[in-house]
């Protein structure tokens, strides 16, 4: 996806809007509405407790936007149930400098929207990033994020998380929180690592769609990297889903294990079950290392009752498989435990 076909794809949902003027406020205070023209952050800044909600309209909102753990049980949806019609869109990278020069964005600091708030549900919207490394050829640092998601109980339905490297950073608020997300009929695009992180979270009838990527070699990238807790018993989990590709066949691999620098001792954790796997999955060798020195074959990576031509099975060693009774363990329950948002209508 170029950004010209993904600023084609946003004018035509409502059209670039400037931002920067405040937010309408209506309920005495507990609905905030932010129209064209306005500022999401505006109405981010102005939630003065618990269990607001702020409605955005449709449009195109180009500015970052950073909801603090102050902010709980904060609903942030569409007015229209068309994810694509409001959206919010920005372009820094990793190594993108910052305007007071002192440094780069960095990866968490280059999401367009960032949440630590705990009880967070967003519903009906386009999270994107359009920073292309075609266009900063002079810039290494490209992960370019969509979402940077941290808070226990973070919800996500009917969410488009449109970026190249990093799409979706689910992490934790702390290294020794298992904090838990949910996604629900949300479209996720990328190319390298664009599902990464060390939640707990649970991908629910998801659609995860590989980019074509204008490189020589292959893998273009992965789906999945997690980077979970040794200590956690689950990290991730993607259930009747699908991926497709806009890749070449096989150009794909479904994960790879992150164990970060700074936190050497994280056991990655992925179960993807009862989901279809298109050919853009190399159904041989679906999984690789990220760092040799921590192969994937010693995470915690398991299938289940997968279909399509990317989940062939024809080299098993390579395709660790649950039994049925392996698989009762790795449900929505399991993993968010007394949290059931997918009980919500």
């Amino acid at each position: 996806m170029s950004r010209r076909t993904l600023l084609t794809g946003l004018a035509a949902a409502g059209g670039l809007t400037a931002v920067g003027a405040s937010p309408a406020l209506a309920h005495g205070r507990r609905v905030l509405h932010v129209r064209p023209g306005d500022s999401v952050q505006a109405a981010v800044d102005a939630v003065t407790g618990p269990g607001r909600t702020i409605v955005v309209h449709p449009g195109t909102y180009r500015e970052v936007v950073k909801v603090p753990a102050e902010a709980g049980e904060l609903t942030v949806r569409g007015a229209s149930r068309d994810p694509r019609a409001a959206v919010i869109v920005f372009d820094n990278a990793n190594g993108t400098p910052k305007p007071d020069g002192s440094g780069t964005y960095g990866t968490a600091g280059s999401a367009t929207f960032t949440s630590a708030a705990p009880g967070l549900t967003v519903r009906d919207l386009t999270l994107a990033n359009d920073w292309l490394r075609a266009d900063h050829p002079d810039i290494t640092g490209t992960q370019a994020v969509a979402a940077y998601v941290t808070g226990d109980r973070s919800r996500f339905e009917n969410v488009r998380l449109l970026a190249h490297q990093d799409t979706l950073f689910a992490d934790t608020t702390a290294l020794d929180a298992f904090d838990r997300q949910y996604y629900r009929h949300c479209y996720i695009e990328g190319d390298v690592d664009f599902v990464f992180g060390r939640a707990t979270a649970v991908f629910d009838a998801c659609h995860f769609h590989t980019l074509q990527r204008d490189v020589t070699f292959t893998p273009k990238g992965m789906v999945f990297a997690p980077a979970t807790a040794r200590a956690n018993p689950y990290g991730f989990l993607a259930l009747r889903g699908r991926v497709t590709s806009g890749a070449e066949d096989a150009a794909y691999k479904i994960a790879r294990p992150w164990v970060p620098s700074y936190e050497t001792t994280a056991w990655p954790s992925l179960v993807v079950r009862d989901t279809w796997l298109g050919p853009g999955i190399d159904a041989v060798t679906p999984y690789t290392n990220m760092r040799d020195a921590y192969p994937w074959q010693t995470m915690r990576f398991r299938e289940y009752a997968n279909s399509g031509p990317g989940a062939v099975v024809s080299v098993p060693e390579n395709r660790p498989q649950l039994t049925a009774r392996e698989a009762a363990t790795h449900t929505r329950r399991t993993y968010l435990r007394d949290w059931r948002p997918y009980e919500c209508p």
